[in-house]
């Protein structure tokens, strides 16, 4: 992408290898003793994926489906540019690429407006669908540096690496036979990347042993829920945390809260710290999980008309629930914790959200390269425009610098903070 949409974590958006984390999912990975984690680690943490990303950059995003562009009256200005365009491509002493002259006109165009209105070239366009359709294509873990090391910090559930054993924690010495000593995270993501193939074998390290595994690179679904239960009080507290509103999200989202209803659970925590957005149709399928079709959920504004959009739900739960947010809470994560907190009495834990308050809508480019535009301004269900200003939380309270370090439950304060409300 030519242009950057958000100044703050989202900096770290990358896939395969560049950069690649799904935050805020504590642990996208089988392995039931890995420790739940942020990925606000000090170490790098990259998603391995087959196709090499450039910056992801998908910042504070609430999108729609793909719109068709309609015909528009060619007027002065549009007169001009053609005009000059013709000049261009045929007194130009060179040679000229007719559709990257559209293409550079275009996100000109774009950079006069707001900045969440931006160009996306073809190679990040294809990892941005990656990202939203939630399934790629690789191996299945997520690693980092540390020191001279690649370590595994977790693996996707029913991947290749899930199948063949590997488990967070393991250290890869090798890829191919070739040492991964001092070797980057990037660097093994290109390695794998240019397996002609298919098949990648890798050397790993665990309990001072080592272990050889062959792999075949495969389709990996993103898991971008995970859910847990805490006991405290005598009361049982369901955790779910959603890293991104992709489109298997929702299908998610409802399985894990199914699992955590049978289990009886008297408070929910819903954790949306970090999850920077994605389809604004999840969003309303979310939200109508928790509260009947009599609730509006938000508000979309164009033209000055304001429209409301209500709850697709038949019932309204009964139980308590608590959300955690920050400040890479935007957009659709915006739209859940705002509806849940004005329509339900949802509690906000956390620090102030990112404030994002439009709405883009997807454009395809010949070549494979797509444009976001914004076409509307979203509002709470209550009316409101939280768009620079973000959502303040009931209960502010900023992340312990322990977690960093450490990233356990334990020193997530902003957690323990939650389950304490969740249980009163």
């Amino acid at each position: 992408m030519k242009k950057e949409t958000n100044d703050t974590e989202n900096k770290l958006n990358r896939l395969e290898g560049v950069i690649g984390t799904l935050s805020p999912l504590k642990s996208q990975t089988s392995n039931k003793k890995n420790k739940p984690s942020n990925f606000k680690t000090k170490e790098v943490i990259i998603l391995i994926i087959i196709t090499m990303a450039v910056s992801l950059f998908m910042g504070s995003l609430l999108t729609q489906k793909f719109m068709p562009v309609s015909g528009s009256k060619v007027d002065n200005e549009l007169s001009e540019l053609i005009k000059n365009y013709e000049y261009i491509t045929k007194n130009y002493n060179g040679k000229i690429d007719k559709s990257e002259i559209v293409n550079s006109a275009i996100d000109g165009m774009l950079s006069h407006l707001d900045k969440n209105s931006n160009y996306i070239d073809s190679e990040t366009s294809k990892n941005f669908n990656i990202l939203l359709e939630g399934k790629y294509s690789g191996l299945g873990i997520q690693v980092y540096n540390k020191d001279k090391d690649i370590i595994i910090h977790s693996v996707f559930e029913d991947s290749p690496a899930d199948k063949a054993g590997l488990k967070a924690g393991d250290i890869i010495t090798s890829i191919n036979n070739q040492s991964t000593e001092n070797m980057t995270s990037a660097e093994l993501a290109k390695k794998i990347k240019e397996s002609k193939n298919g098949k990648i074998e890798l050397t790993y390290k665990r309990d001072n042993k080592e272990k050889k595994v062959k792999l075949n690179i495969a389709a990996v679904n993103i898991n971008s829920v995970i859910n847990k239960t805490y006991e405290k009080g005598g009361k049982t507290v369901g955790y779910i945390g959603l890293g991104i509103f992709a489109n298997n999200s929702y299908e998610q989202f409802k399985q894990n809260l199914e699992k955590l209803e049978k289990k009886n659970i008297d408070s929910l925590i819903i954790d949306l710290r970090g999850n920077s957005g994605g389809y604004l149709y999840v969003a309303e399928k979310i939200i109508s999980l928790f509260v009947d079709s009599s609730h509006v959920i938000y508000k979309i504004e164009k033209d000055k008309d304001i429209t409301s959009h209500y709850s697709k739900g038949s019932e309204t739960k009964k139980y308590k629930i608590v959300i955690l947010i920050d400040g890479n809470s935007a957009s659709a994560s915006e739209i859940v914790a705002s509806a849940l907190k004005e329509q339900y009495g949802a509690t906000l834990v956390g620090m102030k959200s990112y404030g994002k308050g439009t709405v883009q809508e997807l454009q395809d480019l010949k070549g494979g390269d797509k444009y976001k535009l914004t076409t509307k301004n979203w509002l709470t269900s209550k009316g409101t425009w939280v768009n620079e200003k973000g959502i303040t939380p009931d209960l502010k309270i900023e992340l312990n610098k322990k977690y960093a370090d450490d990233p356990s439950d334990d020193n997530d304060n902003q957690l323990q903070k939650a389950i304490d409300e969740a249980i009163k």
